[in-house]
């Protein structure tokens, strides 16, 4: 019992890493296009979280969440509205609903509203 709950967890532990690297970083990307339309119910692992905090932010059009360093790699996703991450490192996304950025650790960055904007943090 306690090998199969080992085996599991790591299996568990490679498949969000496999996940993980199917994304590029600091690559807008869509939920939609991490699924196929063959299966009815499907799922994907995006992001193996380290703290295991998602946070929802709301940024109002014309406001910004200013300039900050995160010290863990996160993945912040377009719920609603429209809104521009960008990074000191001069990389710049324009989310929309469903698009999705990685954030790497480490690296300044804020996002704007566009429009009237709900985000998740998961970090």
């Amino acid at each position: 019992m306690k090998r199969t709950k080992i085996i599991i967890a790591a299996t568990a532990l490679l498949m969000s890493l496999i996940g993980f690297t199917q994304t590029k970083n600091n690559t807008t990307m869509n939920l939609k296009d991490l699924h196929n339309d063959t299966l009815g119910v499907q799922t994907n692992i995006m992001f193996p979280t380290i703290d295991g905090k998602v946070i929802s932010l709301q940024i109002l059009k014309d406001s910004q969440l200013k300039e900050h360093i995160t010290n863990v790699p996160a993945l912040l996703i377009c719920v609603t509205g429209n809104a521009i991450y960008e990074d000191e490192k001069g990389n710049k996304a324009t989310l929309y609903s469903g698009d999705f950025v990685k954030i790497e650790s480490n690296v300044k960055h804020w996002v704007n509203g566009i429009e009237n904007s709900n985000l998740l943090l998961i970090k």
